[in-house]
């Protein structure tokens, strides 16, 4: 197999464009959250933390891939998605892509700062423990929801925030409801894959509850999270006039109709389709929160 072959699929192995859509303005929002009341300016250590988060979740899918690659194996649809199962790259030099990987994204979050390394440090743990078959912690109930939530969101914007500030206050319950809403997209996939992780003899969250106990969990957690954002919204965590932001990016989104939930399958119901149109509307107000903040900076307002 020719170099430029194992790189691809090294690549691929990655599945970037599964997550970085949403890593990117998490990191982000977590830092304006932090720099806004405490007049902190932003600096090169925001690329730098960002870079290591991407970096984190990456080693989460790439050793979930190396894990699961003889149980994708029986699903051509899984199979034609995991280059371990295609035979593109080898488990072994999948395995040491990962150390490479692992040592250099607590090397950029040792560069944000001490709780930027911790926060850096349990994100990754827990992408390991989440897929490696002596723990695995996605084949249990309740665990596999609680670490997914916390490795591919919570822990993320706590990092962006820790980068800048360590006392977090009315940020908590930001940080509560982005993990609330990672805590739906995981219920989601749940509920999408349930025929199938059912046949496979798994006991996720999603089969311990039932069909219909699951989207009642999945709405519930995103009624949580919209508490949990007032709240924040109420204490003056934002500034009121991203609220305008977010009333012009709601139209702008609504250009897109997906057929499709954010990982491109059939979405299960209306939500999955609202999935990529939601996304869009948070990267467009973390963005304009960053430039005006970035201006403001420099003073150019």
């Amino acid at each position: 197999m020719s170099v430029r072959s194992q790189i691809k699929g090294l690549i691929r192995l990655t599945r970037w464009k599964e997550y970085v859509p949403f890593v990117i303005p998490l990191t982000i929002l977590g830092a304006l959250l932090a720099a806004r009341p405490n007049n902190i300016l932003l600096d090169w250590r925001l690329v730098v933390v960002t870079a290591a988060n991407i970096l984190a979740v990456a080693y989460a899918f790439m050793i979930n891939d190396i894990e699961d690659a003889p149980d994708d194996a029986r699903d051509p649809d899984r199979a034609a998605r995991n280059p371990i199962t295609m035979g593109e790259i080898g488990i072994r030099f999948g395995y040491a892509a990962c150390r490479v990987v692992a040592a250099f994204t607590l090397l950029l979050y040792a560069m944000g700062g001490f709780w930027a390394l911790v926060i850096g440090i349990a994100t990754l743990l827990l992408s390991h423990l989440y897929s490696w078959r002596p723990v695995r912690l996605k084949a249990w109930p309740i665990t596999d929801i609680v670490s997914h939530s916390l490795m591919l969101s919570g822990l993320l914007l706590l990092a962006g925030y820790f980068t800048y500030h360590s006392e977090p206050g009315i940020v908590w319950f930001v940080a509560a409801a982005v993990t609330l809403i990672s805590v739906y997209g995981q219920l989601y996939n749940q509920l999408r894959d349930y025929d199938m992780d059912k046949a496979a003899g798994l006991y996720n969250t999603a089969i311990i509850l039932g069909e219909s106990n699951t989207r009642i969990a999945m709405y519930a957690a995103v009624a949580l999270a919209a508490v949990c954002f007032l709240a924040a919204i109420i204490h003056g965590a934002f500034p009121l006039w991203l609220g305008i932001v977010v009333l012009i990016a709601v139209p702008i989104s609504s250009v897109l109709s997906p057929k499709t939930d954010m990982r491109g399958g059939k979405a299960v119901d209306v939500s999955g389709g609202l999935q990529i149109q939601s996304l869009m509307v948070a990267n467009l107000t973390v963005a304009v929160w960053l430039v005006w903040v970035i201006a403001t900076q420099m003073r150019l307002f």
